[in-house]
């Protein structure tokens, strides 16, 4: 009989345990894909930053090689991510792809200027750093105009704002939440266990005696419940690529990397700590509040 009864406390201590470990892993999933939403967001603002483009007009009567020139110089501004040069002959192949037509034979000359495509990294991609490198290019003489949509800039950067407040704001909202429910399910897990910490405490166990081994399983629970939600995160992204292929153009896999290791690192942390403050707290009960 004591063999049975044996048998089913340690069947149900099993599976609370297990309980448990999914019960970490689910919120720690949601936590993931909040991480992953804003590497994603991050990129998707740094990419669409990056591929506003300035058209440096160059004078007519400047040489090829001293536009050349010029564009080495921009390429090591440490504000550009990357320039490239368009001649009249590559504008006028462009234009007629374009529109389809050979406006070049329709009007006997080719009208459009060379200019020099520079594209800003994402930190200096806004209108008081692209007026201050505007006014700059304009004191060259090989510059004949700068265009770029200040408007477009002004717009981009607004929403881009607003956007990532109310996604920090969210992440805030449901770290606290996450937080609260790992708690909760590592407390009944050990209310489960209150009798067995208030026995080896009448017996003579220290509280660090009692407390390592739940310490240790909560930490090891914590740890279980990050691997798996890793799991089913790289499920999540793999199928996200299939369905979006564009997405690979946002992915970045250093930061997916700590986005990883955060889920783990707060899955171990969160769980170990409840431990044990939920051991402590059935530690300092009195006998009869066992029963409440």
């Amino acid at each position: 009989m004591e063999e049975f009864e044996a048998s089913v406390s340690a069947k149900k201590t099993k599976a609370i345990y297990i309980s448990t470990v999914f019960g970490i892993a689910m919120v720690l999933l949601m936590i993931g894909l909040l991480g992953l939403i804003l590497v994603h967001a991050n990129n998707l603002s740094r990419y669409v930053k990056e591929n506003i483009v300035l058209n440096i007009i160059v004078d007519d009567a400047a040489h090829e090689t001293d536009v050349l020139q010029l564009q080495k110089q921009l390429d090591t501004d440490p504000s550009v991510k990357s320039t490239q040069y368009v001649s009249k002959e590559l504008a006028a192949r462009n234009l007629q792809k374009d529109l389809g037509k050979d406006f070049v034979s329709f009007l006997g000359f080719n009208p459009l200027p060379s200019s020099i495509d520079v594209y800003l990294k994402a930190d200096y991609a806004n209108n008081v750093n692209i007026a201050q490198f505007k006014a700059k290019l304009l004191k060259n003489t090989l510059v004949k105009e700068v265009i770029y949509q200040q408007s477009l800039v002004d717009l981009m950067n607004q929403k881009l704002a607003s956007i990532s407040l109310v996604i920090l704001a969210f992440a805030g909202i449901f770290a606290v939440v996450s937080v609260a429910l790992i708690n909760n399910t590592i407390r009944l897990a050990i209310y489960s266990q209150r009798f067995l910490i208030k026995s080896m405490q009448l017996v003579g166990a220290t509280k660090g005696f009692i407390r390592k081994p739940f310490l240790l399983y909560g930490l090891w629970h914590g740890l279980l419940g990050g691997l798996i939600a890793i799991i089913m995160l790289i499920g999540m992204l793999y199928l996200a690529t299939i369905q979006i292929p564009d997405l690979v153009i946002l992915q970045n896999y250093y930061e997916f990397g700590i986005v990883f290791l955060g889920v783990i690192g707060i899955g171990i942390f969160i769980s170990g700590f409840s431990t044990y403050l939920a051991v402590s707290k059935f530690l300092r009960l009195k006998i009869y509040d066992l029963y409440r």
